[in-house]
């Protein structure tokens, strides 16, 4: 017998839809697919955490209903841009931080900051 399974959505306690159980996002596995990555790839970055078949699940489920999504993605992006600009009006001016971390990490050999990031 044939019976339809549950599309591995859920909303947590922070208003953020995840993949499943993981703390995976709809946003960063959407991300994922956008660049490019296929399902396979973002599940074998998952493994034991999401299946190839909840990625497809979710691929459809937004194919399915786009414009709900993308209305979700818009606010999540306005409520993060409010965070950060309220995150920022409570720390006071660091003149030089930038070029700190950037000498810390060529201090420690690792990663690279895009100019005017």
């Amino acid at each position: 017998m044939i019976h339809a399974d549950p599309v591995p959505l859920r909303v947590d306690a922070h208003g953020v839809i995840r993949i499943g159980e993981s703390r995976l996002s709809l946003e960063v596995l959407l991300d994922y697919h956008q660049q490019g990555m296929t399902p396979e790839a973002i599940a074998d970055g998952y493994q034991g955490v999401i299946t190839l078949a909840d990625v497809h699940a979710v691929l459809a489920y937004y194919n399915r209903h786009r414009d709900e999504v993308d209305e979700y993605l818009r606010r999540r992006a306005a409520e993060a841009e409010t965070a950060r600009g309220q995150l920022e009006a409570t720390q006071p001016p660091r003149p030089g931080f930038r070029e700190e971390l950037l000498a810390r990490q060529a201090r420690l050999g690792i990663g690279h900051v895009a100019p005017d990031q």
